[in-house]
């Protein structure tokens, strides 16, 4: 097993009217002595926003924004900015995020040069609705019938509004470009998809989505495997280049009498080919048991989705019962070394 150190929590919710709710799920990343955290903000009605704090290497908070940093601007985020993550590739920095109209969540993407001048991309994963994709994915037998448990819920929003499209969240990069060319993870309920060798984002067209979906199955990098995580998995901090390949710290969930119960959870991937799983603990990486996790405004959750490489330390930066933020910290090394004794 590996030792965690569960360090506790590092942000609340204040009395500001757009974090009033609580803060969880931030993106972080480290420059020089400062690690920047960019948090989902969460006021009353389920709105958010993206905050902004700074912290030093004692995890204390020295800078904290009094108003968000990003808000809804365009109608597919009208109702929240949800669970950024944040890469650097080459000079520019990448924050995707959730885009919630009150109807559909869809990982969208802001660029920054300097952390503070943000350009927004809109929408980069597909928007296809559940009879479409349902209609693709069957052209694979070996799709699991999961999918369309887990997506036929759209069904329920009939009488609303709009467009109904699947929903398709944790849309996170990998930290650069893999033999020359972006990469990401996505998640459509229940498995982890990738998308590798894509020459520019702009090649996201429907065209590319429609041939995706034809030949879905050999997308999935991760499907549910484990006690801990049967129900559903899905994507947590961005991919970690180590010695051993790509560390994903991902999240995973099982239902239980009380609901569900998230934890964080350790897989590697192939450092030249991302779509090949290589390695993954048998065991949660940590799950709630702390009372900051068991309760909040969704008990029983440890969500992971920024991370920090200190030498030897990872410090996983995680919503705890989405209602406040809180850091665990373990040795990379161990961790390694624990990963490559269960190869898959």
């Amino acid at each position: 097993m590996v030792d965690v150190q569960k360090i506790g929590i590092v942000l609340q919710k204040t009395e500001f009217e757009f974090e009033n709710e609580g803060v969880l799920n931030p993106a972080v990343f480290k420059e020089g002595e400062i690690v920047h955290m960019f948090y989902r903000a969460l006021a009353i009605n389920n709105y958010s926003t993206i905050g902004y704090c700074k912290l030093d290497n004692t995890h204390a908070v020295i800078s904290r924004n009094t108003t968000p940093l990003l808000s809804p601007q365009a109608d597919f985020e009208k109702h929240g900015m949800e669970d950024p993550r944040i890469v650097k590739i080459e000079n520019t920095y990448y924050l995707t995020y959730t885009g919630y109209d009150g109807l559909n969540a869809l990982g969208a993407l802001a660029t920054s040069k300097d952390l503070i001048n943000w350009t927004r991309h809109g929408i980069l994963v597909p928007q296809i609705t559940y009879e479409d994709f349902k209609n693709l994915i069957e052209t694979n037998s070996s799709i699991s019938e999961k999918y369309t448990r887990f997506n036929e819920y759209t069904k329920s929003h009939e009488s609303q509004e709009g467009q109904i499209f699947i929903w398709d969240k944790n849309l996170i990069l990998f930290p650069r470009k893999v033999n020359g060319k972006f990469c990401f993870l996505h998640r459509i309920k229940p498995e982890i998809q990738v998308v590798v060798a894509l020459e520019k984002l702009e090649d996201l067209t429907p065209a590319f989505w429609e041939e995706y979906f034809l030949n879905f199955n050999e997308h999935v990098v991760l499907s549910p495997k484990f006690d801990h995580e049967v129900s559903y998995i899905g994507g947590g901090c961005p991919p970690i280049e180590t010695k051993d390949g790509w560390l994903i710290i991902y999240h995973g969930v099982h239902d239980t009498i009380q609901g569900y119960v998230y934890s964080a959870c350790a897989a590697l991937l192939d450092i030249d080919d991302p779509n090949k799983e290589i390695a993954r603990l048998p065991y949660p990486l940590f799950f709630p048991e702390k009372s900051w996790e068991l309760k909040g405004e969704v008990n029983n959750v440890c969500f992971p989705t920024g991370a920090v490489v200190n030498g030897d330390k990872l410090d996983i930066y995680y919503g705890a019962a989405d209602k406040r933020i809180a850091i665990a910290s373990l040795s990379l090394s161990e961790l390694l070394e624990e990963l490559n004794k269960n190869k898959c």
